[in-house]
């Protein structure tokens, strides 16, 4: 079945046995309940849903809270309806109550643990944060998870490239932003961060948020697009003219890095080779000046690849690195298979050549 025709109903037996590995997870710690505040592990929980969260406000308008006996979510009358109907499948219950009264909310949730401990994503009044194992389980994709990704990955990898193949160099940074989180949204992606540099800044800052500075020769977009709560990361690059000739140094930096993801190999061991090929390309500080990426999923950075990430590899993670260097970024999001890694936001129409047996994007070439 496409995710497209995924009703709430075949998303309830995966939400089910999520709610299975909750209670797994009470009954380890002797806990009473698990109080999930944030929108990761909202939608991880239901299988894809999606509570609103207002941007710059810490909480959603919805929580779960799970004990033995229920798994219910906790709302205001605003919402509850419409999450009833569109967001949540089979298998919860709803606790409603007036959005100027959310303390009857926290009544309830004393009442449900019965006197014994909370664990909870976000930890507040003496509950426990989750268990570090709990947190490992939801970074590893399930056969639905990664099917919503793969549509995600797809059509981000699609919006990105409509945005940067109608560019022109008279635009401003703040324009491309907006051609990109257009077309994300023309496909019921939610960009949830867009980044847009120019020839001028995207060698002077590693995270460039756009602004009104015209592009100029040459246009980089990034995007951290999200939709079902899981968020696919890609970067893509055009130029007016010809291509940076060190595009194919750091496509080959990079093959090195993601030959190092293997099912139980270390994020420390990734990190570790990428570090050697920046080395071997005689540019040692470039890994300190950006972030590398790491496992992604639920979050755009679930667990960021270190020196000390001594976390294992397993099949079903995501994974997301955008190594770079004198404004030149490269950034895809992967999927770790049984064949190895997948690529999710690969663009066929896109131009590519193949790296150590990957298809990797090379920069558009626009007239």
């Amino acid at each position: 079945m496409s995710v497209s025709a995924d009703p709430l109903a075949v998303r309830g037996a995966e939400a089910a046995a999520k709610l299975a590995l909750l209670r797994e997870a009470l009954a380890q710690a002797g806990a009473g309940a698990i109080r999930l505040r944030g929108a990761g592990w909202f939608a991880w929980a239901t299988a894809g849903g999606a509570p609103f969260a207002p941007e710059g406000c810490e909480a959603c308008v919805a929580e779960l809270l799970v004990t033995p006996e229920e798994a219910c979510v906790l709302t205001d009358e605003v919402e509850a309806e419409r999450l009833r109907q569109e967001e949540i499948p089979a298998g919860f219950t709803f606790h409603i109550a007036p959005w100027t009264e959310p303390e009857l909310h926290e009544t309830y949730a004393l009442g449900a643990a019965a006197g014994r401990v909370v664990l909870s994503d976000r930890p507040h009044n003496g509950e426990l944060a989750l268990p570090a194992s709990l947190k490992l389980r939801r970074m590893v994709l399930g056969a639905e998870e990664s099917e919503r990704y793969r549509q995600l990955g797809r059509e981000a990898a699609e919006a990105i490239g409509e945005a940067l193949r109608a560019a022109r160099p008279d635009w401003t940074e703040y324009r491309l932003a907006g051609e990109g989180a257009r077309a994300l949204l023309r496909r019921g992606i939610e960009p949830a961060l867009v980044l847009a540099a120019g020839e001028r800044r995207m060698g002077l800052w590693r995270r460039p948020t756009p602004s009104h500075e015209i592009l100029g020769a040459r246009a980089t977009l990034s995007c951290c697009a999200r939709k079902h709560g899981l968020i696919a990361r890609l970067s893509r690059s055009a130029s007016f003219g010809p291509a940076p000739g060190a595009q194919q140094e750091l496509l080959r930096l990079e093959a090195t890095g993601l030959d190092a993801v293997r099912p139980g190999q270390s994020l420390a061991a990734v990190y570790h080779a990428f570090d050697a090929a920046y080395r071997h390309a005689n540019r040692s500080d470039a890994i300190r000046e950006r972030r590398l990426g790491g496992i992604a999923g639920y979050q755009a950075c679930e667990l960021a690849a270190s020196p000390s990430t001594a976390t294992g590899l397993e099949t079903g993670m995501a994974f997301a690195f955008n190594p770079g260097f004198e404004g030149i970024v490269i950034e895809d999001s992967f999927l770790l298979g049984a064949n190895g890694l997948e690529n999710l936001t690969l663009d066929p129409q896109w131009p590519a050549a193949n790296i150590g047996g990957r298809v990797r994007p090379l920069w558009l070439e626009l007239t």
